[in-house]
């Protein structure tokens, strides 16, 4: 399959083993059924990816009322990952909802990334906006394409597309914004052992190399807690960062 390019209806309905008909109605939403198998066929078809994948399981739970946590059981997943948040004060650590807005996050993060403490503090937005960003992520354009390649997957997988769109938005404003998120439809979930450096000149006098850590709640998993785990004498500075608990709640 050469990717980027349209499958016809056809092509794809034989690749499913179902009638053009029953996949051109899957296409025009009016009611063909999408069973866990058919997701299977459908995704075997299309070749999509693990990450192509999962947007499109996310995608049909989103529009869909089966399975839709209860309040209480988002309370629940929020506080257990402020717990976990607690036993990583030495590192920086931090949790989004499914906008990648900042609910918490540990002293580290704070001191790090000020910009976690302000209102509506919002990773997406920060990564792909904000100046400061294209100076302390090292080798910027390929984290923007990464996080412009998550946006996707959170557009797809979300029912929230109000704030999600307001933040391609802004983003899409930007000249090399817009020409990387022309260049490809890549689509990425996670960024699950993602190794890469940041340039902090007021943690360390030199770059810091981390991989972030992906933790999902079982039940709620448009919450995600991340920990950067910094090399072994990446940050020297970061175990001796003192615990303020004023700084914890982002």
């Amino acid at each position: 399959m050469q990717r980027g390019k349209p499958l016809p209806q056809k092509e794809v309905a034989q690749r499913m083993e179902v009638s053009e008909r029953w996949y051109r109605n899957l296409e025009s939403n009016v009611g063909a059924p999408l069973t866990p198998e058919a997701l299977i066929r459908l995704s075997t078809a299309l070749a999509l990816g693990p990450d192509e994948r999962l947007a499109l399981y996310r995608h049909v739970h989103a529009n869909t009322k089966l399975g839709a946590p209860e309040p209480e059981e988002v309370e629940e997943a929020r506080d257990a990952l402020t717990h976990l948040l607690a036993t990583h004060e030495r590192y920086p650590a931090y949790v989004v909802d499914h906008a990648w807005n900042m609910l918490d996050c540990t002293a580290p993060m704070a001191s790090w990334f000020p910009w976690v403490r302000e209102p509506e503090a919002n990773l997406l937005r920060w990564a792909l906006t904000a100046p400061e960003a294209r100076e302390q992520l090292s080798d910027w354009p390929r984290h923007a394409a990464l996080y412009l390649a998550q946006l996707r997957f959170a557009l797809v997988s979300s029912q929230d597309h109000e704030q999600l769109g307001a933040i391609l938005d802004e983003a899409l404003a930007d000249p090399e914004c817009r020409r990387l998120w022309d260049l490809e439809t890549k689509v990425v979930a996670y960024r699950q052992g993602h190794r890469f450096r940041l340039r902090l000149p007021h943690v360390a006098g030199h770059e810091i190399t981390v991989t972030s850590q992906v933790l999902l709640p079982a039940h709620q998993q448009e919450l995600r807690y991340v920990l950067l785990l910094p090399e072994s004498g990446s940050a020297p500075g970061a175990s001796r960062i003192e615990h303020d608990p004023a700084q914890c709640r982002c």
